[in-house]
């Protein structure tokens, strides 16, 4: 049987969770998640963890923040004037936000606290900081 390697479309079915078991990803319900092995287009340890694997053979792999998302960064919070908000945007906690960096390029921030006169911003990447957990099931290598 062929093991999955570099340069092989695969499919799996996956389930990603947090230290407190909560879920923060999912295949389940879904069709299988496909991709090629070093494409780079999902963290290097989930491809790495594919790889070698057989069809129909299952793994758990616990990812650290240094390999998926990096560290929570405090500069990644950012304080701005409620009265920079525009208009047509109704700020609430919880709400994600594409804002323009420095570069010109795409910034995604959250919201995450709010009062009369100020919104804080955090650009940090949701799952920045956090140990992952996947428990993944190579269903096909084509």
């Amino acid at each position: 049987m062929a093991q999955a390697k570099k340069g092989d479309n695969v499919k799996v079915n996956y389930k990603g969770t947090l230290d407190d078991g909560s879920v923060f990803d999912s295949s389940e319900g879904k069709e299988p998640l496909e991709f090629n092995i070093g494409e780079g287009m999902l963290i290097p340890a989930f491809e790495t963890a594919v790889t070698g694997l057989n069809p129909g053979e299952k793994i758990t792999v616990k990812i650290l923040p240094a390999e998926a998302y990096g560290p929570r960064m405090d500069e990644a919070l950012i304080v701005v004037p409620r009265i920079d908000i525009p208009e047509h945007i109704k700020p609430e906690v919880g709400l994600q936000l594409q804002l323009m960096g420095p570069d010109g390029n795409a910034v995604f921030a959250q919201v995450t606290a709010m009062t009369e006169t100020e919104v804080t911003l955090d650009g940090n990447h949701p799952l920045a900081g956090k140990d992952l957990t996947f428990e993944i099931e190579l269903v096909s290598i084509t």
